[in-house]
């Protein structure tokens, strides 16, 4: 059972704005609630590769694909039939009207057929089912880009968003002071009512802002939940991952065009486009196959009591116009579909190569901003307790104090934001150079590894279960006995 700690009023809470106690209360109470799931960018990222659900779909798609090569390979391999009957026959002769007795006979029979040669469609088929496969390791690679970097995105907003939120409380808190000050000087008659408008509008404001922060802060905590799995508590503020990333766009560049897993997955799609062509050019090819069959039937005449017959036949096909052209046209379909595949290789390129420079672009433009707002923040700051000074000796009004208030305030949320848009935008040069992914980060100790389903699924001649009976998982440890990391072999 979860104990809940009622807030106590003590006296001096009184004297505070009510919004303002509001808002303590709720920290307070939060505080005494929360439970700690994700607390570093790497736990969340970890938590998003465990149980993204999105994650396992894709997971559980590339499976099925795997299924694709033992459903090529089955062409290499027999076919084996059988059957059994039971007959009953009764005969008679017209017009003599002679009854020649009934008979009941039974027998099976077993037939085999080995394709010995398909004209090269069973090899190409199984090269575009391989080539398929790679292509949709590659695409869950890209399904882990995209999840990983919604997962740097929503975790930098709860940052932002809770920083904000903290500005804007203490933003209530200075302008609540600020208006008591104001109507106890009022009541003395050192300002006018003017003044105390002034104050009072500008709180109204600063309490609608508090409430729009909230509101956002909520909508990033549902987010980062929904792509972690877990609601985020004591999110702290990352570093940029300066190690991973190249040094120069040149660089970004290269490597994205060549590690991306949109290219790559172009390059296998246009493989097996080129394997599907020589696949259905087999069909135009003659065909070998090796036919056996044995059959027994038992009582099979009223004189025979027992027949066995086996026989073993080569047979040899030879098309010579088939099916009115069909095949042709689906040759030349299928160059067409490869040509396709080619121009889809330049065209992913392009737009990786955009993605990256983009991405590039933002981080460089983050950084900067980042060194022109903390001076702006600084600056302000400054400011800020210079026109209170001057205020109080009468060389500033009320609202140059409440003007300073509120540029200090748009500086400082704006910094928020810079920090956030340069860790996101770090994180998406990775993603667009194809380098966002656990095992590079090295969040987690165990990665999903697609080549044990592959390897088992090839190798199965008969079974329908789709699980292991031994409990073993599709991951390859990435953690040596002294808690090292260690790469994939």
């Amino acid at each position: 059972m979860r104990k809940v700690i009622l807030p106590i009023v003590l006296p001096w809470q009184r004297l505070l704005p009510a919004a303002l106690c509001s808002a303590l209360m709720a920290a307070a109470l939060t505080s005494t609630t929360a439970v700690s799931h994700a607390d570093t960018l790497k736990q969340s990222l970890a938590a998003a590769y465990k149980y993204n659900p999105r994650l396992d779909a894709e997971r559980a798609r590339l499976r099925a694909t795997d299924e694709e090569v033992a459903r090529a390979k089955s062409g290499y391999r027999p076919s084996i039939n059988g059957q059994a009957d039971i007959t009953g026959q009764d005969t008679r002769t017209r017009p003599s009207g002679i009854n020649n007795g009934g008979n009941t006979s039974k027998g099976y029979s077993i037939n085999l057929v080995q394709p010995l040669f398909r004209g090269f469609q069973t090899t190409n088929a199984v090269n575009e089912a391989e080539a398929a496969v790679r292509a949709g390791r590659e695409t869950l690679r890209d399904v882990e880009r995209q999840v990983l970097t919604e997962a740097v995105t929503f975790y930098m907003d709860v940052v932002r968003d809770q920083a904000i939120v903290r500005l804007q409380e203490s933003n209530v808190s200075v302008l609540s002071r600020e208006l008591k000050a104001t109507q106890e000087r009022f009541a003395v008659g050192e300002v006018t009512r003017t003044d105390v408008s002034q104050a009072i509008a500008r709180r109204a404001g600063s309490v609608s802002q508090l409430d729009l922060a909230k509101a956002n802060l909520k909508t990033s905590r549902a987010s980062f939940e929904r792509v972690t799995g877990n609601p985020p508590s004591n999110l702290s503020e990352p570093a940029v991952p300066e190690k991973l990333l190249p040094k120069s766009l040149e660089e970004a560049t290269a490597i994205g065009i060549r590690e991306n897993a949109l290219v790559v997955a172009a390059l296998y799609r246009e493989q097996g486009a080129r394997y599907t062509v020589d696949r259905i050019r087999g069909e135009l090819l003659p065909t070998v196959q090796l036919e056996a069959s044995y059959s027994e039937r038992f009582d099979p005449s009223r004189q025979i009591e027992e027949s066995e017959t086996g026989t073993v036949a080569g047979r040899v096909n030879v098309p010579i116009y088939d099916a009115g052209g069909e095949v042709y046209a689906r040759v030349r379909q299928a160059k067409h579909t490869h040509v396709s595949r080619m121009q889809e290789i330049e065209q992913v390129r392009t737009e990786v190569r955009q993605s990256v420079i983009a991405a590039w672009s933002q981080m460089q433009a983050a950084r900067a901003q980042l060194v022109s707002d903390q001076v702006q923040v600084d600056a302000n700051r400054t400011a800020l307790s210079g026109v209170r000074e001057e205020e109080k000796v009468g060389q500033r009004t009320l609202l140059d104090v409440l003007d300073a208030e509120q540029e200090l305030l748009n500086a400082e949320v704006t910094l928020a934001t810079t920090r956030r848009n340069l860790i996101v935008a770090s994180h998406n040069v990775l993603a667009a150079m194809g380098r966002l992914d656990s095992l590079t980060l090295g969040t987690v100790g165990q990665i999903y590894d697609p080549e044990q389903n592959y390897l088992e699924t090839r190798r199965k001649w008969w079974g329908l279960s789709i699980t292991h009976g031994d409990g073993r998982r599709e991951t390859v440890d990435l953690w040596d006995s002294h808690g090292r990391h260690q790469p994939v072999k």
